[in-house]
């Protein structure tokens, strides 16, 4: 079993930036693929950014791509999620997810049920 906790969002202006943390238990954190999702009000929960374990091969939501940095730490269990330039239809509560199956291995996966495990998620909330 695993369990994430995710920290480090809160309220930025729109341009600021924000790094999110994700704390992962267990010993085997170098072996799962780690994923960033978020959800909006009213609206479906969506890939942003993920991390293979394997070579740490990441990949990005559109919108995400050249403001957002994924990178993982597998000496202290942490993923993180860095965040440039924000715009307010970045407002979410941002989960971090991590997955163990098969494809995980051959790509990043942008697809929510392919994950085994999240976190509790935390709120961004970026003002305009």
């Amino acid at each position: 079993q695993v369990q994430l906790v995710e920290s480090g969002g809160g309220l930025v202006q729109a341009g600021g930036s924000l790094r999110l943390s994700c704390a992962a238990s267990g010993r085997t954190f170098s072996t799962y693929a780690m994923g960033w999702f978020r959800q909006a009000p009213g609206k479906e929960r969506e890939f942003v950014a993920g991390i293979k374990s394997s070579d740490s091969t990441t990949d990005y939501a559109d919108s995400a791509k050249g403001r957002f940095t994924i990178s993982r730490d597998n000496t202290k269990n942490t993923v993180h999620l860095q965040m440039n330039s924000l715009r307010p239809e970045d407002t979410a509560v941002y989960y971090c997810a991590a997955g163990t199956n098969y494809l995980h291995t051959v790509m990043v996966v942008p697809i929510a049920s392919q994950y085994d495990y999240w976190g509790q998620g935390t709120q961004v909330t970026v003002s305009s």
